[in-house]
């Protein structure tokens, strides 16, 4: 294998791997297990692949740089196939001026469900959102508080378990 083939197939495997190591890590923080135990034989098998062909040439410096190369490169690849993703759900928390009263029904109105309550802040009575949706629609529904409630304080948050509630059921 002539170097610069060698070099691309360093870095290949290792972006493949490391994305593979990415999406898996993903999974099992998802709780998909069966999944990620499927994705890990086969990221193990192209690690094996690409660490044996790094060790068997270790005294060229261009292969161990190419290693590197394709170890950052799977990072942000796999970050960003974890964002296309996007699986789960969040939880934001979103603070208003009580003024703003009409917000949990526009939110409701399209699509979202929402838990509000009055609260004592700083400056003043607030209201107080729940809206529990997918990970997926996340932006779309920051640009929509972003349009209604332009001072909105947004909190964003991962949900670990989701149990009972009729949202549930239904989640946008």
């Amino acid at each position: 294998m002539s170097p610069l083939s060698m070099i691309v197939t360093i870095v290949v495997i290792n972006v493949v791997y490391v994305s593979l190591f990415t999406v898996r890590l993903m999974f099992v923080m998802k709780g998909q297990k069966v999944l990620a135990s499927l994705i890990s034989v086969v990221e193990v098998f192209i690690y094996l692949i690409g660490l044996n062909i790094v060790l068997e040439n270790i005294d060229k410096i261009y292969n161990l740089i190419a290693y590197c190369i394709g170890w950052g490169s799977g990072v942000y690849l796999g970050s960003k196939i974890e964002e296309w993703l996007a699986l789960g759900y969040v939880t934001l928390q979103i603070i208003i001026n009580k003024e703003e009263s009409s917000v949990p029904q526009v939110l409701r109105d399209k699509g979202y469900g929402v838990t509000s309550w009055l609260a004592d802040g700083r400056d003043g009575n607030r209201i107080v959102m729940q809206v529990l949706a997918k990970r997926s629609n996340e932006k779309k529904l920051m640009r929509t508080i972003e349009d209604i409630a332009p001072s909105a304080f947004v909190i964003s948050y991962e949900p670990r378990t989701l149990r009972g509630g009729f949202w549930t059921k239904r989640l946008p």
